[in-house]
């Protein structure tokens, strides 16, 4: 069987692997080998976080709704609903912004879902 080298293309398949292992510690940006399997273990982390991004902050913005809401005297559970009876279609990054940035505008967004859980 004779010998196939393959030339330009794995010198351009070694190029882009190891261009994409720049700036990684050590022998992992300088050997092929090596850069080929910390690049392939960083894609898998890359495509995996990309939807548990989404996962953490969901639950950092219920937490900043529910450690506003209790300064308030209500829970999270009791907020919610009563920002669905009263008719508030606002999302939670935006109660959580709200929360963060205007407490004066949350309490009142806050003392609407009271009045509706009270009734």
């Amino acid at each position: 069987m004779p010998r196939v080298k393959g030339g330009p293309k794995t010198r351009v398949r070694r190029r882009n692997r190891l261009k994409m292992a720049k700036g990684y510690y050590g022998a992992k940006h300088r050997l092929f080998r090596t850069a080929t399997e910390a690049v392939d273990k960083s894609l898998l982390y890359a495509y995996r976080d990309r939807r548990q991004k989404k996962r953490d902050f969901r639950r950092l913005w219920i937490t900043r709704i529910s450690a506003a809401v209790r300064e308030e005297g209500i829970t999270y559970n009791r907020f919610l609903q009563g920002l669905k009876k009263a008719g508030i279609l606002l999302n939670r990054k935006v109660l959580a912004d709200l929360a963060v940035n205007d407490a004066a505008g949350f309490s009142k967004v806050v003392q609407v879902a009271r009045e509706q859980v009270s009734r």
